[in-house]
């Protein structure tokens, strides 16, 4: 029997944040582009047709965007680690990755970005 698994992508979700440790970073939000990968099991969701038996990306999506807007981060890294574990947190997630990039970041540049990921055991 196969059971296929979900991939959802929220992709280039573009936030503003205060991230960094220099003082313009400290005191002026910047724009932060966030792309999530988020793996399940999907043959309960389509055999139902049961929100309940899917991820919520929307409800996900909303979380990752009211943590980003209403924190502040010295390091993409925890950023992203944060982010990664809000996408982890429903039971039926089995993979999930994350990337964080910082448009402009460095010079000559288009972006500087960091990629977390977890897997859940079986």
């Amino acid at each position: 029997m196969i059971k296929p698994e979900a991939q959802i992508h929220i992709k280039n979700l573009r936030l503003r944040t205060y991230i960094g440790f220099n003082d313009s970073e400290k005191n002026n939000k910047q724009d932060v582009i966030i792309n999530a990968w988020i793996h399940y099991p999907a043959s309960q969701a389509y055999d139902t047709d049961d929100v309940e038996n899917a991820v919520n990306y929307r409800t996900l999506c909303k979380e990752m965007i009211a943590y980003t807007e209403n924190n502040r981060f010295l390091l993409l890294e925890k950023l992203t680690a944060d982010l990664l574990e809000r996408c982890m947190a429903p039971k039926n997630v089995t993979f999930a990755k994350i990337e964080v990039a910082k448009p402009h970041a460095l010079r000559f540049a288009d972006s500087v970005s960091l990629t977390l990921s977890a897997n859940r055991e079986q």
